[in-house]
């Protein structure tokens, strides 16, 4: 039987990459999930959304295995990751790539060496192959070859956005995950990195999970929107949908002044 053939689908036959079951978070005494289900399909972009400290980057977090839930399973590329060596965990955790929400760049190191840090760590690469993969995922995500040597500082929040992203790929991950992508950003460059987002996903394959208040983003580039709230998952599904919802909570949330503005003509 072929990899293929094993691999988890659900009942409408589609592959489950990503497989929360029952997953619940505590902070001290603060509950943040609450039994929480949910399953990411492979080739999909699927976006947390919510309230202020609803729990998003945890639950992403969840999913990176930098965090574990105090109950329940996470399940990723059809391998149960509780009581797992790290022996078995960290060759997963190469299959994954993420962009935290403040790019998280070495400020010591410029765009190639942090680009590259993931390749030096993870390979046995020589020094010149590693410094051309890097110079390969900065071409790849619009980075000119001139802010090579630049360091963090020296760059502006959009090609910041960029190099983190740039390292996010180097280890040509099958999961790409993202921490508020377009924070910080103006419209024109948030809206050309909701565009790369597009590319990339088109281009590599990848499933994208996102955390996002940006609802220009979420009508762009989100195949499924899910909303949390009360640490559980008050709904999900598309934009339309949750946008033309009658619930209080998704109503203030997504018919609002700011979330009106965003929805396109043809969704109105």
């Amino acid at each position: 039987m072929t990899n293929a053939e094993t691999r988890r689908k659900d009942a409408d036959d589609r592959e489950v990459v990503v497989e929360l079951d029952e997953v619940t978070t505590r902070y001290g005494d603060r509950l943040v999930h609450d039994r929480i289900s949910l399953c990411v399909y492979r080739g999909e972009i699927l976006a947390i959304v919510g309230g202020s400290g609803s729990g998003k980057s945890t639950l992403l977090r969840n999913m990176l295995l930098l965090q574990t839930p105090d109950t329940g399973s996470v399940r990723v590329l059809d391998i149960d990751t509780a009581h797992q060596p790290e022996a078995r965990t960290l060759p997963l955790r190469r299959r994954m790539g993420a962009l935290f929400q403040y790019s998280a760049l070495f400020g010591a190191l410029n765009v190639v060496e942090n680009v590259a840090l993931p390749l030096a760590e993870h390979s046995r690469l020589s020094r010149a192959v590693i410094e051309q993969i890097a110079g390969i995922k900065m071409a790849l995500v619009g980075l000119a070859p001139e802010t090579a040597h630049l360091y963090p500082s020296q760059l502006s929040g959009g090609m910041r956005k960029r190099a983190g992203l740039a390292r996010a790929l180097a280890l040509d991950p099958e999961l790409l995950f993202l921490d508020e992508p377009s924070s910080g950003l103006d419209p024109i460059s948030a809206n050309a990195l909701d565009e790369l987002i597009l590319q990339l996903r088109a281009s590599l394959g990848l499933t994208i999970v996102m955390v996002t208040h940006d609802m220009d983003s979420l009508w762009r580039v989100a195949d499924r929107v899910i909303f949390l709230g009360d640490a559980r998952i008050l709904s999900s599904g598309t934009m339309p949908a949750l946008s033309g919802s009658q619930a209080p909570e998704l109503r203030e949330f997504f018919q609002g002044p700011r979330a009106r503005a965003a929805r396109p003509a043809e969704a109105v």
